[in-house]
């Protein structure tokens, strides 16, 4: 299984060994799983430097040569080199400067319709989540609160931690914004060592009644394929 499942990391920095060259690293997997011997490795690293976009010469460099988004892209080549099925994207794109954050975007996208893969993208911005994703699960302290097809969560968040969060999403019309209805949460987010009982969101939720505290609330499908945990819905 280990084949079929493939990361990229959230820091390029930190996520590329700095004492392997270019080509090592992409290469290491086909290593490590049998895939291929010396030469064949060679020649796939070429392929996959020019699949992200990447000079295949750069195979002989080291990581430190690199801009972030070069070695975010040298990431992308790695987790593509044992031609994965599923590949858990981990904020990506958080650490790259916003002008370069496209291009990785569109590189992962270009590359899905291509190998038809399937993307866990995990990541705190919002907007970037509605353009690339085809289902949307909404975590609150290490759990999924409400999961549904991305225009359904956006146009109608059900729990009330959704409404919060999409509250919290800037909009580029000055009246749109002045008009909406911000939700400010009290309080601060629990240790997810000790969490509260029951729902964990009682806390800090705005319409928490006495059973959200000492009821955990049933994950159901509240719509077509729409589903939450709360006892309000």
């Amino acid at each position: 299984m280990r084949r079929k499942m493939q990361m990229i990391f959230q820091d390029p920095y930190a996520s590329l060994n700095p004492r392997m060259t270019v080509g090592e690293i992409v290469g290491e997997p086909l290593l490590v799983h049998n895939i291929s011997n010396e030469k064949e490795t060679n020649e796939r690293v070429r392929q996959l430097l020019e699949l992200v976009n990447l000079n295949p010469s750069f195979a002989t460099r080291y990581p430190h040569e690199f801009s972030g988004g070069q070695r975010q892209r040298i990431g992308i080549a790695r987790a593509l080199a044992s031609k994965p099925k599923f590949i858990v994207c981990d904020e990506p794109i958080s650490a790259l400067d916003v002008s370069i954050q496209a291009q990785v975007v569109n590189l992962l996208e270009d590359l899905q319709d291509q190998f038809n893969l399937t993307y866990l993208f995990i990541a705190h911005d919002l907007s970037m989540v509605r353009h690339i994703c085809d289902r949307v699960a909404v975590m609150y302290l290490g759990i999924i609160v409400e999961l549904a097809h991305h225009d359904e969560l956006y146009d109608n968040p059900l729990h009330p931690y959704t409404q919060a969060l999409l509250s919290a999403v800037p909009i580029p019309d000055p009246k749109k914004d002045r008009a909406r209805q911000r939700i400010l949460l009290t309080g601060d987010v629990p240790s997810p060592l000790n969490p509260p009982s029951g729902c964990r969101f009682h806390p800090r939720c705005p319409l928490a009644i006495d059973r959200c505290k000492v009821e955990v609330p049933q994950w159901r499908e509240v719509g077509p394929n729409h589903w939450a945990a709360c006892h309000l819905i």
